[in-house]
């Protein structure tokens, strides 16, 4: 499959400050996605070099065919991380003016966005101004606003930043909206459990590396399955349990803890490493009063792969590399 987007060996400093670092991936058309990492990773500083809103201090950016996005900014859709639409307009003419930066006949972006916003529930909405709109409704027109144009490449900044569950489960059926129609998706976020229901594809950064490039699956796979129990059981006794590679206590309420014992790395094998550990608490007498074998979530694996401080300074002071802008 083609590749909309392609990075290969990218680095960005500000002065002595590396935000990113040798970073290579790709995404394919027609594709999700995520781009995932606490904040700080250098998720926003990328996406700016990919836009060409910023230069890349090395290496060299690929996108729908060109080496520098403002080339083709026509053909991208983007909703930055800082919301902003103005106030006094209506939705629909907000919609429209954005639409016509990209080229858009102000009365075809007009037709679009009252399309568009009936389809989002926002029908009633479209005469008031928006600074009467709630903060979930403001995000989905500005979403509008970023893709009435039909754009090829749609690059979301933390998309579900400040939504309510309602609201960020309506977003997650606009992005794969956008998916089916044929758009390629980029959208980063540090929340995992979007990334896991959306995404064909993960990269996950830590520290301005690529931590990891692959499918949700494919990232899972790197953590270990547990096996969580519940009961008046001391650590260090499901630490001695067959297969048990550490012990966590997740919580403690009078002495009745509940623990999740590690199984090892990778998901093969362990299913009967979990029985046999609890075979085990069993015979040894235990007191297991709950007991679970569970997958390992992104957030998981995102933990294994990047370490429990994945935004460690990143000064590049002392190196004897002289850093640029």
């Amino acid at each position: 499959m083609a590749a909309a987007l392609t990075l290969d060996g990218v680095s960005k400093r500000y002065g002595e400050f590396q935000a990113v670092k040798d970073l290579s991936f790709e995404v394919e058309k027609g594709t999700i996605c995520g781009f995932l990492g606490p904040n700080g990773a250098g998720k926003t500083s990328t996406i700016r070099m990919i836009l060409g809103l910023q230069g890349v201090s090395s290496g060299r950016i690929g996108i729908l065919g060109s080496d520098d996005g403002r080339k083709v900014r026509d053909r991208i859709g983007f909703l930055p991380e800082e919301r902003g639409l103005y106030k006094k307009m209506t939705p629909v003419d907000a919609i429209a003016f954005f639409g016509s930066l990209k080229g858009l006949p102000i009365g075809e972006g007009r037709r679009r966005a009252k399309d568009m916003l009936d389809a989002q529930g926002l029908g009633a909405s479209k005469r008031k101004k928006m600074k009467e709109l709630s903060k979930g409704m403001a995000q989905k027109v500005q979403l509008i606003a970023s893709v009435v144009h039909r754009p090829e490449f749609v690059i979301l900044d933390e998309p579900f930043s400040g939504l309510d569950p309602v609201n960020q489960q309506g977003l997650e059926a606009v992005i794969r909206g956008l998916a089916t129609d044929g758009a390629t998706v980029l959208f980063s976020t540090h929340v995992m459990q979007h990334a896991e229901r959306l995404c064909d594809k993960v990269v996950l950064l830590a520290r301005g590396q690529k931590a990891f490039e692959g499918t949700v699956s494919e990232a899972r796979a790197t953590a270990p399955r547990f096996l969580e129990l519940e009961g008046a059981i001391e650590p260090s006794a499901a630490a001695g349990l067959p297969g048990v590679t550490g012990v966590e206590v997740v919580s403690d309420f009078g002495g009745v803890r509940v623990l999740r014992a590690s199984l090892g790395a990778g998901v093969h094998g362990t299913r009967m490493q979990g029985h046999d550990a609890l075979k085990a608490a069993f015979l040894g007498g235990l007191d297991v009063r709950r007991f679970e074998l569970r997958e390992p979530s992104l957030h998981d694996a995102f933990i294994g792969l990047t370490g429990d401080n994945p935004d460690i300074d990143q000064s590049v002071k002392g190196t004897g590399t002289e850093a640029t802008r």
